[in-house]
């Protein structure tokens, strides 16, 4: 995988000691470890796990990466028309991981499912979910399921880097992947029903033209409306839950309140975590989601300030007007182009007396 490190300032590198060894993005929002291949750096295959029943310990291993959990693939599902449905978990926290899930079943089977009294996670409380899994899993005659955990770290590089992904773009890529996955494992899918990211109809028809000959339906609160929707709702929120509760700090941070509210940023039990634990210099470990603006906010303001000479897209532009080549041409492999001849260098260059050469 072809990956870059952001600007980062030689002084700032040193600040990352043994106690954050190995947490890129924990030095401010900034100093961000950037993959040039979006799915690689979304879906990396060295992060997919086997099959399992709700075992995170994968993701517990590594929680700065994505992971994939699936269960068995049913006979029935391999021979008969299936239906599928669609719900994440955790879309909007600060806190913790976002999971997209997917249920399957057959169409001949949808009445049964129905039965296992499914119903929209966020009406039920946590013992009912979870007492709804393990019904849903123990169906696994005739139901099969798969997540994808995406980490905080995954979705705030994502959103943060050069070329912009936001969290809807994320979305979809999950949700396509998982249908994709299910397709791979031989289920026969003649129907999707999906809870909309976005406008329903953009939604449904991007997914329609993705998977030809499956009927898609695209619905706002579809985890409401349809059974299979509910199901894969219950799957996402009984793992966000897990992930969250286990979640293992790569950090060294002593003893870690785990009082975090429900990590949404009105919650008032997670603001008071997120001041506890902001770091006036690295900011936030690798629980927080850093490109949300409630985590942005507090770094802004109870942070150190720092400086970044070429930040983001504008530093290419605003050397241009300075007449300055970018700090960006410093870190090309080809030779210097014929404007460096023309522009004087970057001020990060001169007043750290560096120069760039061609030979050592």
């Amino acid at each position: 995988m072809s990956c870059v490190f952001k600007y980062v300032s030689v002084r700032l590198i040193f600040l990352c000691s043994n106690k954050y060894p190995l947490s890129f993005q924990y030095c401010r929002s900034k100093f961000t470890l950037l993959c040039h291949t979006r799915a690689n750096s979304v879906f990396p295959v060295e992060a997919r796990c086997k099959h399992t029943d709700m075992d995170l310990s994968d993701f517990e291993a590594d929680n700065s990466v994505s992971c994939r959990l699936s269960s068995s693939i049913p006979d029935e599902c391999k021979t008969e028309d299936c239906c599928l449905g669609i719900d994440e978990a955790g879309r909007g926290p600060v806190l913790g991981p976002m999971v997209y899930g997917i249920c399957f079943c057959p169409v001949s089977r949808k009445e049964d499912l129905k039965n296992l009294k499914v119903a929209d996670s966020k009406t039920l409380t946590e013992a009912e979910r979870e007492n709804l899994f393990l019904k849903i899993d123990e169906a696994k005659d005739f139901v099969g399921w798969a997540l994808q955990i995406l980490s905080p770290n995954t979705i705030s590089t994502s959103m943060l880097q050069r070329a912009k992904y936001n969290l809807n773009a994320l979305s979809h890529d999950a949700a396509i992947g998982l249908v994709q996955h299910a397709l791979d494992c031989g289920v026969q899918l003649k129907e999707v029903f999906v809870d909309t990211v976005g406008p329903a109809e953009k939604y449904q028809d991007k997914l329609s033209q993705r998977f030809p000959g499956v009927e898609v339906t695209v619905r706002p609160k579809a985890d409401s409306l349809f059974p299979i929707v509910s199901a894969a709702s219950i799957c996402a929120k009984v793992a966000r839950d897990h992930a969250v509760k286990s979640w293992k700090f790569a950090e060294d941070l002593g003893e870690v309140d785990t009082d975090y509210g429900s990590g949404y940023p009105n919650d008032p039990k997670t603001k008071s975590w997120l001041l506890k634990h902001l770091d006036p210099v690295f900011g936030y470990p690798q629980f927080v989601r850093f490109s949300w603006s409630t985590a942005q906010t507090l770094m802004d303001s109870k942070a150190v300030a720092v400086h970044w000479d070429d930040d983001e897209e504008d530093g290419e532009k605003a050397a241009a007007r300075q007449n300055n080549t970018s700090m960006l041409s410093y870190f090309s492999r080809g030779k210097p182009s014929e404007l460096s001849h023309t522009r004087d260098t970057h001020r990060f260059f001169t007043e750290r007396k560096l120069q760039s050469i061609n030979t050592l």
